[in-house]
């Protein structure tokens, strides 16, 4: 019975939320909700004869109106009305850089934090505020996390835009999960200070980018921005092409930052360490998550996916899959609690979610097709872990991208492989480079050799005419349906 009331719970407090993402009814319809749910399981524990049913009910709908009212209080005060009406006008604002440079392949995007705007020309007129903006710069000069701004431009609102598959993509919610409810494209930006974010951040991000530096000194491009990608989250583009090579071939997990490719990560890295004790191997992939968000400057995505995969370690070492599948429900709960918005509109989220319950829940039931696979060098798990996650992401890819890629896994078995050791090799180019930049030279080679072969057999694999198959005709709601179906085969295969 706390079993069903746990999920009730959770999917009432869910689906609340999903609702509220796309109809607003305002707050007085939630608090309805709750009230409603209220008066029901008031009648529950008034009657002498109780159904279970009705309580669960109750409380299913009190958690409905729960979600919808998390989203509801997270929009309140959003509005400032002054800086509204400087939309499309030319401004002058002092602004804090929020997070780490985006390096792209023609320029570079900044999240800033405003401290004052004013029209450029009347610049007594302030209006304070603390609203962030996206800011679009050339690639020089050069800013970093914690400099202080000073910004000439024309103050603009997101818009929604169309994917080359023709969907549209709602690109303004997705900046607004991030608090991002601006933009300006190349202003005149002017550094007033540096140093003025968080003491930690700012030095982990120092950090990374040293470290960076001393892999360019002895890797090429693109093989140090894939490297870059794979060891410390880097936000450096490839370029277009080659992404899209990435995106056809279902390897794009890689390169950009979503936590699927933590997630698969941290399952490959134990599955590199099968031949030591089962502890060993989940402390090892433990160390090397923690490392990771910590090299990464521990950013919202790259926590909230570490956690997951921490979670998968943790049902991979102990066989408990049950609880371990409660823990990252309760953990997916705690993070739409602190911020609502990311179920629907971080991309992030969803997908290392997936990832994350298709290695918990998938592994155990398809083992025994794989008896065939040896075990040396992890093949059979990754082979495993592979598939378990493509199976649990292709709906949500196939519904965001319109492409399916039809050599997905034999790629992802062909790469996944070398990941771990190419990223221990190339931990240890950077990290011996603060030493010496010959003595890192040895382990460059290597780290260079297993790039060159995973960018080579991407590039094989991308060339084919059939690699990939664009499908126009799977919208959200059949990306929902295909979803129930895995879980009423979940249910049906538990009950049996």
């Amino acid at each position: 019975m706390q079993k069903d009331l746990f999920y009730v719970i959770l999917l009432g407090f869910v689906g609340g939320i999903f609702f509220r993402s796309f109809f607003d009814f305002g707050i007085s319809f939630s608090l309805f909700f709750v009230l409603l749910g209220i008066v029901i399981s008031t009648f529950y524990f008034l009657k002498q004869e109780k159904v279970f049913n009705i309580f669960a009910t109750s409380i299913f709908i009190v958690f409905v109106g729960l979600g919808m009212l998390r989203l509801d209080i997270s929009q309140i005060g959003n509005t400032n009305i002054a800086l509204e009406s400087q939309v499309g006008e030319k401004i002058f604002a002092k602004a804090l850089v929020v997070d780490e440079p985006d390096v792209r392949e023609n320029n570079t995007r900044l999240i800033i934090k405003f401290d004052y705007v004013s029209k450029e020309n009347t610049r007594d007129a302030i209006i304070e505020t603390n609203k962030k903006a996206l800011i679009t710069v050339n690639h020089y000069p050069k800013f970093d996390y914690g400099d202080e701004v000073e910004i000439i431009g024309i103050l603009q609102k997101p818009k929604n835009f169309e994917s080359e598959q023709g969907r549209e993509f709602d690109y303004i919610s997705y900046l607004k999960k991030d608090g991002i409810e601006y933009q300006i494209f190349y202003p005149q930006v002017n550094l007033v200070s540096k140093g003025n974010g968080n003491f930690i951040k700012e030095k982990l991000f120092a950090l990374k980018n040293s470290f960076l530096e001393k892999v360019r000194k002895v890797i090429p491009e693109p093989h140090s921005s894939l490297l870059g990608g794979l060891v410390v989250g880097a936000k450096e583009s490839l370029g277009k092409d080659l992404q899209e090579d990435f995106r056809k071939v279902g390897l794009i997990h890689i390169v950009v930052l979503s936590g699927y490719n933590l997630t698969i990560v941290a399952d490959a890295i134990m599955s590199s360490t099968s031949f030591v004790s089962v502890g060993f191997g989940t402390l090892f992939g433990a160390i090397g998550i923690i490392l990771f968000a910590i090299m990464t400057g521990g950013s919202a995505t790259i926590v909230r996916a570490s956690i997951m995969a921490l979670l998968v370690l943790l049902a991979r070492a102990t066989g408990r899959v049950s609880q371990i599948q409660r823990s990252l429900f309760i953990a997916g709960f705690l993070m739409l609690l602190h911020n609502p918005n990311i179920l629907v509109f971080d991309p992030s989220f969803q997908l290392s979610f997936m990832a994350t319950l298709g290695l918990i829940l998938i592994p155990n039931r398809i083992e025994k097709y794989f008896h065939f696979l040896p075990t040396k060098f992890g093949l059979r798990e990754t082979m495993i872990a592979t598939i378990s996650t493509q199976i649990f992401v292709l709906p949500l890819i196939l519904y965001m991208m319109g492409e399916f890629s039809v050599v997905a896994i034999f790629v992802n078995l062909l790469v996944l492989l070398f990941i771990p050791t190419t990223m221990l090799f190339g931990f240890l180019t950077g990290l011996i480079g603060f030493v010496s930049t010959s003595v890192s030279l040895p382990f460059a080679y290597i780290t260079y050799g297993l790039l060159a072969y995973e960018l080579k057999i991407v590039d094989v694999f991308a060339s084919l005419p059939f690699a990939s198959i664009n499908i126009s005709f799977f919208s959200f709601w059949v990306m929902l349906f295909v979803y129930a179906i895995y879980f009423w085969v979940l249910n049906s295969k538990l009950r049996n």
